[in-house]
């Protein structure tokens, strides 16, 4: 995946690219992906080898391919019946419970549950952490501190503690609810960026954050899964409420 409105799909079997399946997909989390707004629909463009592309056109696709060393087609348009590659972690705890018959560091794949809804997101629309629960997990670990880019969340809020599932919050005129914790996979604990690759991370999580979801079971989470009720502008430094 390289954005929520756009993604990667294998030219082999049509399934999403995802970094959840590492050997294959990997690279994808050092391509930043962007939104430029213009008269039309937001362009999604890509950073690849210090050149910019846009999503959209075959000279796009062969880039990102290269770079993956796979064929790959950039799509707008999420298939009903979509599929990702994941690898489950090496850490019995980090394998959900409604994954318990599949072994630690087994290769799978699974639905796109968001495709449902036309989106590329396993869940949520929306991925939010906050500084209060990476401070604390900085110190179960041991360090000073965690990036949150390990997460990939969309927002990184100011805040003590994560908001209880229900909660609502706003932003301005941006309204969002918040549904569930956030189950994790391989990808916080993968080399990304500047960042290596960080078993210790993976290990805490299992150890410490297993977490009941309603109608699912247990599982390593951190963060939390949220969906838009009212739509608008967000913009760095905006005050959250409970709304």
């Amino acid at each position: 995946m390289v954005g929520a409105a756009a993604a990667g799909l294998d030219a082999a079997d049509g399934t999403v690219g995802s970094a959840k399946l590492p050997r294959r997909w990997g690279r994808l989390l050092d391509v930043p992906a962007r939104y430029v707004e213009g008269a039309g629909d937001p362009a999604v463009t890509l950073e690849l080898d210090g050149r910019t592309f846009t999503a959209g056109s075959a000279a796009t696709d062969a880039a990102l391919g290269a770079h993956l060393d796979h064929p790959v087609r950039l799509t707008r348009v999420a298939p009903p019946d979509a599929r990702l590659h994941r690898l489950l972690p090496d850490e019995p705890g980090l394998v959900p419970q409604w994954m318990a018959g599949i072994d630690p560091g087994t290769e799978t794949v699974t639905p796109v549950a968001g495709a449902r809804s036309g989106r590329f997101v396993d869940f949520g629309a929306v991925h939010l952490v906050t500084t209060g629960a990476l401070a604390e997990l900085a110190d179960r670990i041991g360090r000073t501190e965690v990036s949150p880019d390990r997460f990939r969340p969309n927002l990184v809020l100011d805040a003590d503690r994560d908001p209880e599932p229900g909660a609502r919050l706003r932003f301005g005129e941006v309204v969002l609810r918040v549904l569930v914790r956030t189950p994790r996979c391989v990808v916080p604990g993968l080399a990304q960026g500047t960042l290596p690759a960080d078993r210790a991370l993976l290990a805490t999580l299992a150890r410490d954050y297993r977490t009941d979801l309603p109608d699912l079971g247990r599982a390593a989470c951190f963060g939390s899964y949220a969906e838009v009720l009212r739509p608008g502008r967000l913009r760095v430094g905006e005050r959250a409420a409970s709304s």
